[in-house]
């Protein structure tokens, strides 16, 4: 499996019920639990959205300013599914940020698509709303298919993040260091970050799951760690526990 598509479509095969990414971000009070097929729901609208309505081709540069965060993850596997890199900076073919980040991309809106979530729970608008020729996730991705195949497959050698094929993402997520196999990993990196990444691809590699935590004091990171049976601990900065 040295391609997302391949990823995801083994995982959607063999339990499909299963929780794949819960987050909780205790400054709100949110938990969101997504399932297998829930996530992969979610990654075909964002897809779709980003492919299809706002014509970021295969082969482009993303330019993901989001924080911790279930959508987060959502967007990368959005990505590597239209055979997209992921960047952090630098040249970029459009924005994914979030309300911190709002100011400082919708200057770049007239020149590439800025793609702005607001980090509600159930990926709820802004309730301001955006600079003009900014796209609200918000509103624009409930519109989209619930299932999504690009038109131009991504292979092994498609850049996926920051310089790094889709074959070496995904085997090196395959050989893990951080998540036993199946396991259940607690972690507050933020996935959509250097430090990070590997806190969503080796439960995706790995047949396993993520619970992502924000905001959380270490009394509350123990009892969330009980409550969700994890297995493995990833401590913030990408460095395990």
């Amino acid at each position: 499996m040295t391609t997302f598509p391949e990823v995801l479509s083994r995982l959607l095969a063999s339990d499909p019920g299963r929780p794949l990414v819960t987050f909780y971000d205790d400054a709100t009070g949110e938990r969101t639990e997504l399932s297998v097929t829930t996530w992969a729901t979610w990654v075909a609208k964002v897809s779709s959205l980003l492919a299809d309505e706002l014509d970021v081709v295969h082969g482009s540069r993303l330019l993901v300013d989001l924080p911790a965060h279930w959508l987060g993850t959502v967007v990368l596997g959005a990505a590597w599914a239209c055979g997209i890199e992921v960047v952090w900076d630098g040249d970029a073919d459009a924005v994914a940020t979030g309300p911190d980040g709002l100011e400082r991309w919708a200057v770049e809106a007239e020149r590439i698509p800025v793609v702005a979530t607001a980090l509600q729970p159930l990926a709820g608008r802004f309730p301001y709303g955006v600079p003009d020729g900014v796209h609200d996730l918000g509103v624009e991705v409930w519109s989209q298919p619930d299932a999504f195949v690009a038109w131009q497959q991504p292979v092994d050698d498609d850049l996926a993040v920051a310089g790094t094929t889709q074959a070496e993402l995904w085997n090196s997520a395959a050989a893990g260091k951080h998540l036993t196999g199946g396991g259940r990993l607690l972690s507050e990196a933020n996935p959509a970050s250097p430090p990070g990444i590997a806190s969503l691809t080796e439960p995706l590699s790995r047949s396993g799951s993520l619970v992502l935590v924000a905001h959380a004091s270490a009394e509350r990171l123990e009892r969330i760690a009980a409550d969700e049976r994890v297995t493995d601990r990833w401590a913030t900065g990408g460095h395990p526990a």
